[in-house]
């Protein structure tokens, strides 16, 4: 089909020819200013309608392709055009309808494409400076330096299915190693209504206490029913030497847990809480720190209750509580803490800060959500639990997306020597 230049200016003129004001510098070095075109084709240009070519021209006396008029005038259209404009923006819209609908498909099809997968991440340092006394009451120190580097993909697969995971580089900054990438999770979610479900390799949180139990990832099943009043149910395999503290995985024959839990969580309004129950099935109980005081259990039977209570936007005080039925020793773990404001990532300026008193077994409390109560770095610190105290930290968002926190802990062991320890916690992490 043969359109020449006026073709183009045609479309020109529907668009609003492009305003009542033709200020629009000259984007075309074949369109002089005296032209009889030049208002209308530079502020074309300006509008996005037309781009002409990589060589700065806009070749006006060339014929143009039906698909290029149907890209004008498909531009044309996203204007919004009204009256007589719009008259005529329709008719052409009927002269080149195959053309547009393929456009359309086109388009419609690479978009969707491009957000089928989204990537968000965080870079971050992370320190701890562990402080304790020995059984010769000699003061001993241990220190981490940590950077990581996570990546998450989530990849849609249809309106109900999404695949989610998590790339994560650490290295040691003491040894200055070339550090490790791993995949630490993978999983495909399914979200109908009020029910979700979970199979893979997930984020393993418990949620009812506030992570005073567990707070890793495991391999299996959860599915979730519920609104106001949720049920969790979960099932699977989780690997205690993977992460977990030094008490627990001493001498272990087998360090992967069969594993069975259920929730019942309800959050509405002002008030949240929940109820827990957990069963662990391992040989590596039976080689944990005291866990039973006559022969020994590959069990441990975990119930644990919690509860949130919001007075304002900026004051909130939680309490949590969780038993092991299974353990003689190190068997009891509760936390009561009183949150003010919080720091939001994306908005500068924001701080949160918070004022707490944990009492944490390490036959209970297997993997908890605490920064000061374990480093979570591959290297154990065996005081780092069986210990009660004051825990205090502060987070702060100097720049958006920038979020720095600074944490103390300051209390006692609860072993027979009622030795005095302390951890330092401080992070930096930039988020994308």
């Amino acid at each position: 089909m043969k359109k020449t230049l006026v073709s183009a200016l045609t479309t020109a003129l529907v668009v609003g020819a492009a305003s009542t004001t033709f200020a629009a510098s000259n984007p075309f070095s074949d369109v002089p200013a005296d032209h009889w075109a030049y208002d209308a084709v530079s502020q074309l240009a300006a509008d996005g309608v037309i781009e002409g070519y990589g060589d700065s021209t806009f070749k006006g006396n060339r014929n143009i392709t039906r698909y290029e008029m149907a890209q004008m005038v498909a531009k044309a259209m996203a204007k919004n055009t009204s009256g007589a404009d719009k008259a005529m923006v329709d008719k052409l819209a009927a002269e080149f309808a195959e053309e547009l609908n393929n456009l359309g498909v086109r388009v419609s099809n690479l978009e969707k494409h491009a957000d089928m997968v989204k990537w968000t991440g965080e870079a971050r340092y992370r320190y701890w400076s562990y402080r304790s006394h020995d059984a010769a009451n000699k003061k001993t120190k241990e220190n981490i330096n940590q950077l990581q580097y996570r990546i998450f993909p989530t990849a849609e697969v249809n309106e109900h299915w999404k695949v989610k995971g998590r790339l994560t580089g650490s290295m040691n900054m003491d040894k200055d190693n070339e550090g490790n990438m791993k995949m630490t999770f993978v999983y495909a979610e399914g979200n109908y209504g009020n029910f979700n479900v979970k199979a893979g390799k997930m984020p393993f949180y418990s949620t009812n206490d506030e992570g005073l139990v567990m707070d890793d990832f495991f391999s299996g099943v959860q599915a979730t029913a519920g609104k106001d009043l949720k049920v969790v149910l979960e099932a699977g395999r989780w690997n205690i030497n993977d992460d977990a503290n030094a008490s627990v995985v001493a001498g272990a024959v087998q360090d992967t847990a069969s594993y069975q839990g259920v929730q019942l969580n309800y959050e509405k309004g002002k008030l949240a809480g929940g109820v827990g129950y957990r069963h662990f099935s391992s040989d590596v109980f039976k080689t944990a720190d005291r866990y039973k005081n006559h022969g020994d259990s590959d069990k441990a039977n975990i119930w644990s209750v919690g509860g949130k209570y919001s007075f304002s936007k900026n004051v909130a005080l939680m309490g949590s509580y969780a038993q092991n039925a299974s353990a003689d020793n190190y068997r009891k773990s509760g936390s009561v803490e009183l949150d003010y404001k919080g720091a939001s990532k994306a908005n500068k300026g924001t701080w949160g800060a918070f004022a707490a008193y944990r009492h944490l077994g390490s036959n209970v409390s297997l993997m908890p959500t605490y920064d000061t109560a374990h480093a979570n770095t591959g290297t154990v610190n065996a005081g780092t639990l069986n210990v009660k105290g004051w825990d205090f930290g502060v987070s702060y968002v100097p720049l958006k997306n920038t979020l720095t926190t600074v944490e103390y802990f300051n209390g006692k062991k609860f072993d027979n020597h009622n030795r005095k320890a302390e951890t330092l916690y401080a992070r930096v992490s930039y988020f994308f």
